[in-house]
């Protein structure tokens, strides 16, 4: 133990011997003459003890007093032990609250332990000393910010609960934090973690950095994957665990279809392996549900979810005069249901739930039809871009080799005879060009997706090319991002994202708890074309229906899984390194950085031993109250 101020204790040389000279001066009393002594023996024997220089009698008074006068002079002197913690005036507190903060290896959590240390933190600030509480993990969030105020700053803390998305990357908090710090010369930033989290490389802190390893385990078995694919007789069901963990392990691993248990398997893993079944699966079965049976620290990854996309194919309506080989490609397409109508048609009565595709080869109708939009060939302008003539023999270069619509294809063989000079607005993004010249935009306009390919197929040799059917494919999963299989499967706080039109009345999200979420009350937001959901945190499978008044227009199904191997691998680091401007790397903290003061308890023993001695001197007086009140007492109860 030590004392932040000691000179404070030079107050007791100099109080205690002016209490104890108070109880040794003689007391002055206004002197009378009187007949006889006889009735006042005790005034007389009070003038001789009060002789200046007398010895002493004993006082329980004056024990009580110096007691309370050493102990005043010990809280001034601010007396602390040196503890695992910070000492700055300004303290800024990142707590990590992702994934793999929700492991058991600590009681009763690792995020409810950071807690704990954040609170001990802050008891540490010294008088006048501030803190911010900035919780990352996901989206940031500052609960608490430089304030003096310890009750908000624990209220701060408790209101911190999990996050499963988003990762651990401490980029946006750390660059937050050191823009805090440069503000103040006495900052000081600590950071309560597992360890588990994505540094920035560029970032030199400006003031010290403390770090505090939360988690003792690194045991833990995660589903990694699950997919469940149509099939000639059925679906099939893939299914792979992973031992994150450093020893071997066996577990089994429980299937359940629709809520039923349908077969379980033995496995043994390797530290760092996994294993992996493939089981075919009756084509009525909607959802499936992997569990691991028994426990590890990270319950989180031991479930996970799939669900059917068998007969949800993605209807798509084809505007042609007859095209074999748009036809042929788009056949080839899985999951995509395409239905042909003449090009002379004007009117679309479905809507955007049913159809959320159109294609419109070679015609421009007066009105366009809802939902996405792919031009092939356009012959006149919309109110999306305009043609402003033709172009010959434009030589074919995309603008981005990395663009998703190009992924996994090449352009380079492709020779193109004639295409529409088209001149587009601000919404689009050019993804092919021939020296100036778009030959295949996309993007979002009016909450509509659009692509235009500006040649007709019939005027190149694109069709023949291998890159036709990637092509259409990279198109059709850029027009509608919310279908198929892999569109099925979320990442925890993913927004779930479906194309709406006015005809829609009603959109409800079924979350996993059961409860259910719409757009009449503000949760599912709607707008521009799009109903949008961006609560999936939770982690199950999500039911969305749309309703166009009592009738569902559609149904579709999402699964919600953790699948982080970065939040899966629980093992705590021992230290971070992290820049910072006085040259030091390693942040973990040392035993002694930090400061627990005492001085409010020993203020606290004071204000005891006060009312002690308020009690001890006042005793003839609290006597003489509560005799009066006990005959009082006797009087109510005299009987008459």
């Amino acid at each position: 133990m030590a004392l932040l101020a000691p000179l404070a204790l030079l107050g007791a040389a100099v109080v205690g011997p002016l209490i104890v000279a108070l109880y040794l001066l003689k007391l002055r009393r206004e002197e009378r003459a009187v007949a006889s002594t006889f009735l006042w023996q005790r005034m007389v024997r009070d003038v001789e003890a009060n002789a200046p220089w007398q010895k002493l009698r004993r006082s329980l008074l004056l024990l009580l007093q110096l007691l309370l006068m050493l102990l005043l002079v010990f809280a001034l002197a601010r007396p602390f032990f040196a503890t695992q913690g910070v000492s700055g005036a300004n303290l800024i507190v990142i707590i990590d609250h992702s994934a793999s903060m929700a492991a058991v290896d600590e009681t009763p959590s690792r995020l409810e332990a950071a807690k704990a240390q954040a609170m001990q933190l802050i008891d540490q600030l010294p008088d006048g000393g501030r803190a911010t509480i900035i919780a990352t993990g996901g989206t940031l969030q500052v609960p608490a910010a430089a304030t003096t105020d310890r009750r908000e700053l624990r209220s701060a803390i408790e209101t911190i609960h999990g996050n499963n998305g988003g990762g651990s990357d401490l980029a946006q908090a750390l660059t937050l934090a050191a823009a805090l710090a440069a503000r103040e010369a006495d900052s000081e930033v600590a950071i309560i973690s597992d360890g588990n989290v994505t540094l920035p490389s560029d970032l030199r802190m400006p003031a010290p950095v403390s770090y505090f390893p939360i988690g003792r385990s690194s045991a833990n078995v995660a589903i990694s994957a699950i997919a469940l694919q149509p099939a000639t007789a059925g679906q099939t069901l893939f299914v792979q665990a992973t031992n994150y963990g450093e020893a071997p392990v066996s577990r089994r691993l429980d299937v359940y279809l629709d809520g039923a248990i349908f077969n379980a398997y033995k496995l043994s893993l390797d530290p760092g392996r996994e294993q992996s079944i493939v089981v075919e699966i009756p084509a009525q079965v909607q959802v499936v549900e992997a569990r691991l049976d028994g426990t590890d620290a990270l319950p989180l990854d031991d479930r996970a979810f799939a669900v059917s996309t068998l007969g949800d194919a993605l209807n798509v309506r084809l505007v042609s005069g007859g095209n074999r080989f748009l036809a042929t490609g788009l056949a080839l397409l899985p999951g995509v249901k395409v239905t042909t109508v003449p090009s002379s048609t004007t009117t679309f009565t479905e809507t955007v739930a049913q159809v959320p595709v159109t294609i419109l080869d070679g015609v421009v109708p007066p009105n366009l039809p809802p939902g996405n939009l792919l031009f092939l060939g356009p012959v006149r302008s919309t109110d999306y871009f305009s043609v402003t003539g033709e172009i010959e023999y434009p030589a074919v270069r995309p603008v981005g080799g990395d663009d998703p619509i190009l992924r996994n294809l090449s352009l380079s063989e492709v020779s193109v005879l004639k295409a529409a000079r088209l001149v587009t607005g601000s919404w689009a993004r050019t993804v092919v060009d021939s020296d100036g010249t778009p030959l295949l935009v996309v993007g979002e306009r009016e909450g509509r997706r659009i692509a235009v390919l500006a040649f007709d197929l019939h005027n190149s040799d694109l069709p023949l090319q291998v890159a036709f059917p990637l092509l259409l494919s990279n198109l059709m999963n850029f027009l509608a991002p919310g279908s198929g299989a892999e569109a099925a499967q979320l990442l925890p706080g993913q927004p779930l994202a479906l194309q709406v039109d006015a005809a829609v009345s009603e959109v409800r999200v079924t979350r996993p708890d059961g409860t259910t979420v719409s757009s009449t009350g503000d949760q599912v937001q709607i707008r521009d074309g799009q109903a949008i959901y961006a609560g999936t945190d939770g982690l199950g499978v999500y039911t969305v229906e749309v309703y166009r008044g009592s009738e569902v227009l559609a149904r579709h199904r999402y699964a919600v899984n953790l699948f982080a191997p970065n939040e899966s691998r629980i093992a705590a680091q021992r230290d971070l390194s992290i820049a910072q401007t006085s040259g030091v790397q390693s942040t973990v903290a040392r035993e002694r950085d930090g400061r627990q003061e005492i001085w409010r308890w020993v203020a606290l023993v004071a204000l005891v031993v006060l009312l002690i001695e308020w009690l001890v001197y006042q005793r003839n007086g609290l006597s003489y109250l509560r005799e009066r009140w006990r005959q009082r007492g006797k009087a109510a109860v005299k009987p008459r």
